[in-house]
């Protein structure tokens, strides 16, 4: 059993281990789109591309939650930042549209962002854990303004080969961290309640995934975690086609605009979670959450211009904020200590079945109707999800069995 002093310096590591994979994975966006547009690739192909990122994540998610679970928090982190090494050491070498593809590759294993959700779901309280899980948000406002800032900056005066090695690098600094601090182990219990009965114990087990889905109230959660974002997955994978055509924005330009969002991104998760969540109660701050998801797509379907969207990006960043921290929060809250990590697994598939549909899908929308559309699907959405869970009252959610 570890003691507290000891649970949060694995915390904080935790956190500096997220900001890094976090400033990386940004770094890359910085860098693809401008050598996907080099290579010859339109708005389609690029759609493609992300698509085929979503399938990859969307598969290696619930396996790699579930190998948390069975082999621990230090093995699925040290996993995932060699599997980005790779990834950045294929992206040095990515000259044609078949290596753009392949590289993209190791991202099956490439889930650090939920890992680190899974150490800091294992060590806080139930009733912190949403406050917690929150500042992993600030974590990633932090990559996001250094990665973005750093990608738009290196790829600009050294190229996007040195960009990518250089996030190759940071890569394995994450994997050295995870090693030296990370504890082999970090759960109160070592293997699922299931497993102790009897059952497989092997990480390909189906059954023991989906087995999370019928406990009450989980199943609800889900729908509501992918219908309300849906749209706005949809906007995220397209945004740097957005940034590039609609708002004429430059690499570096695009770079300073995803810092901004950063910085709202970390005003949020550090200043404004912790304390909604001790004051209300999670079903309300997700009503509040989708009810301005709404809202702001109305405002994304009326906006001309970068200035008009910056002001949309803080409702905009604190609805996506609040939606996927409660969303996260309930779902862990709702299975064993010893489950929590095949749980966070099945939560990130769900963005990765968002990257999965979005891009072909916001493809299509952008060419046939325009920017304004995601706005205007946004909206309509999220204001039949706000009716529906208004409807509901509170009613099946999701509970520590």
């Amino acid at each position: 059993m570890m003691e507290p002093a000891a649970k949060q310096k694995v915390i904080y590591i935790t956190y500096l281990i997220a900001a890094l994979d976090i400033t990386w994975l940004f770094l890359q966006f910085s860098i693809t789109p401008y050598l996907a547009r080099r290579l010859g690739f339109d708005t389609i192909w690029f759609g493609y591309l992300q698509t085929t990122v979503g399938v990859i994540q969307l598969l290696g998610g619930p396996i790699y939650g579930r190998f948390a679970d069975v082999f621990g928090a230090r093995a699925a982190l040290s996993v995932s930042c060699l599997a980005s090494v790779v990834y950045f050491l294929l992206l040095t070498v990515a000259d044609n549209t078949f290596m753009l593809f392949v590289h993209k590759l190791p991202a099956v294993f490439m889930h650090g962002l939920p890992g680190a959700q899974m150490v800091v779901a294992d060590l806080s309280e139930n009733e912190k854990r949403a406050d917690a899980l929150g500042k992993l948000g600030l974590c990633f406002g932090i990559g996001m303004i250094a990665g973005s800032s750093l990608g738009g900056t290196l790829s600009t005066r050294f190229g996007e080969k040195f960009a990518a090695s250089f996030a190759a690098v940071g890569s394995f600094v994450s994997l050295l961290l995870v090693l030296n601090f990370i504890p082999k182990q970090t759960k109160i219990q070592t293997m699922p309640e299931s497993n102790k009965k009897g059952s497989s114990n092997s990480v390909f087990n189906v059954g023991e995934i989906t087995r999370l889905m019928k406990f009450p109230g989980v199943a609800k959660t889900f729908t509501v975690k992918i219908i309300s974002g849906l749209p706005a997955g949809i906007f995220q994978v397209m945004f740097s086609i957005i940034a590039m055509n609609f708002f004429q924005l430059k690499a570096e330009q695009n770079g300073y605009l995803m810092a901004y969002f950063g910085i709202v991104q970390m005003v949020i998760q550090g200043a404004v979670i912790g304390r909604l969540t001790s004051r209300f109660s999670e079903y309300s701050l997700l009503l509040l959450s989708v009810g301005i998801s709404s809202l702001v797509g109305l405002a994304q379907a009326m906006m001309t211009n970068v200035f008009h969207f910056c002001l949309i990006v803080i409702p905009m960043m604190f609805s996506l904020s609040v939606f996927n921290v409660i969303t996260d929060s309930m779902l862990t809250k709702s299975v064993s200590p010893s489950e929590t990590g095949t749980m966070l697994g099945l939560c990130a598939s769900v963005q990765s079945l968002l990257r999965t549909v979005g891009p072909t899908f916001g493809g299509f929308l952008y060419e046939t109707y325009g920017v304004p559309s995601f706005g205007y699907i946004q909206c309509v959405i999220n204001a039949a999800v706000f009716s529906l869970l208004l409807a509901s009252g509170g009613r099946s959610q999701p509970h520590r069995p």
